[in-house]
C-alpha cells in the first residue's frame, strides 16, 4: 500500500520536461567529457584544472584543503590523493598551517602557475569552441539567468541531508 502512495504522489516529468532534463544531462556529460579530451595533451583532468584555477584565484596563491575541497566538491580524502598526484608533477605542494597545527594549505608552484598561463588559453577556447560561441549572446543571458536559481538552490543545499 505504501507503494501506491507513492507513486500516486510522485510528479512525474512531463514530456517537455523530461526533453529538457535529458537535453541537459546530455550536454553536461559531452561538454565535460569534451574539456577534459582538450586538457588531456597537457597532462591534466578537469579535476586537475579546477584546483589550479582555485589556488591561482586566491589570496597568496593558496588554500586550506578543507576550503579546497568544498570549492571542488570533493571529500577531504578524494582532494588528499589528488593533491598528491598533482605534488609529484610539481604543480602544488602542501604547507603546514601556522595558525592550526593539524591545518594543510594547497600553495601552486611557479611551475603551476606556469601550466596555468600555458594551458588557460586553450582551455578557453575550448570552452568557447564547444559551448560559448555556439549560443548567440541572449542565449547565453537566458541560460545564465534560468540556472542561476538552481545553482543558488543547490548552494544553499549543500551539507544538508
Amino acid at each position: 500500500m505504501e507503494t501506491m502512495e507513492t507513486e500516486t504522489a510522485t510528479r512525474w516529468l512531463t514530456d517537455a520536461e523530461q526533453r529538457a532534463w535529458r537535453t541537459h544531462l546530455d550536454v553536461s556529460r559531452l561538454l565535460m567529457h569534451q574539456l577534459e579530451k582538450d586538457l588531456q595533451p597537457f597532462g591534466l583532468t578537469n579535476n586537475d584544472y579546477e584546483i589550479l584555477v582555485n589556488l591561482s584565484e586566491s589570496e597568496g596563491h593558496r588554500m586550506r584543503m578543507s576550503d579546497l575541497a568544498t570549492a571542488t566538491l570533493q571529500s577531504k580524502s578524494r582532494l588528499s590523493h589528488q593533491i598528491t598526484r598533482m605534488e609529484a608533477t610539481g604543480l602544488v605542494r602542501r604547507v603546514n598551517c601556522e595558525s592550526d597545527r593539524r591545518g594543510l594549505f594547497a600553495v601552486l608552484t611557479d611551475e603551476g602557475m606556469e601550466t596555468m598561463r600555458k594551458v588557460a588559453p586553450h582551455h578557453v577556447a575550448s570552452v568557447r569552441r564547444h559551448f560559448i560561441d555556439l549560443l548567440p549572446p541572449e542565449a547565453l543571458a537566458a541560460l545564465r539567468s534560468s540556472l542561476t536559481p538552481v545553482a543558488d538552490h543547490l548552494r544553499g543545499t549543500r551539507g544538508k541531508v
